[in-house]
């Protein structure tokens, strides 16, 4: 009697062992896409600023696409993150520093950042910049970018320098200070 349960036992064992692996084992979905972005939702559209400021001059803007927001950069190269200070806002309307002229941004909301730093040499005053007041940036290109939609250049005043980015809607925004860079990023969404 032991040794007809220890045939069952062993038989049943050997069912449930080859029952389990001839079923098929549910494969997961294949995707394609990656998974999504998890992005930051903090950052307000609030009006930003620091105070402080460099004699040192800007050379160059630009900008660049990521997975949860537009990045627009401004090159300070030789200014330390404390030395780097800004003002940035969504105003109504871009008006020029000094002579108070409207400068037309497109977009669904314009952001004005204005960067603690001369675009030309304070010694000689030849430009360091090369853009033009109320025309594009020079080698900005915002094709196929999810906030951005123009930019302008609204000149440097008193050691100031002043753009005009016009953006999608007012969507939230940060501001970074880190040496030789100012950026600002503008989230795709809220």
């Amino acid at each position: 009697m032991v040794r007809n349960r220890t045939l069952w036992a062993t038989a049943a064992l050997l069912a449930a062992t080859l029952g389990v692996a001839a079923v098929p084992a549910t494969a997961a979905p294949a995707t394609a896409t990656r998974a999504a972005t998890a992005c930051p939702t903090g950052w307000g559209s609030l009006d930003k600023t620091y105070s402080a400021g460099t004699a040192t001059p800007l050379t160059n803007v630009r900008t660049g696409r990521h997975d949860c927001y537009d990045r627009f950069v401004v090159d300070v190269p030789g200014a330390g993150a404390a030395e780097l200070g800004f003002s940035v806002a969504y105003v109504d309307r871009l008006y020029q520093d000094g002579s108070g002229r409207p400068i037309a941004v497109g977009g669904g909301a314009i952001l004005e950042v204005r960067v603690n730093a001369p675009s030309y040499n304070p010694e000689t005053g030849t430009p360091t910049y090369p853009g033009r007041v109320a025309q594009p940036l020079p080698g900005v290109n915002l094709t196929g970018y999810s906030t951005f939609r123009d930019t302008r250049y609204a000149g440097s005043f008193e050691g100031v320098t002043q753009f005009g980015l016009g953006v999608r809607a007012r969507l939230p925004f940060r501001v970074l200070r880190l040496a030789d860079h100012l950026v600002v990023d503008v989230a795709h969404t809220w």
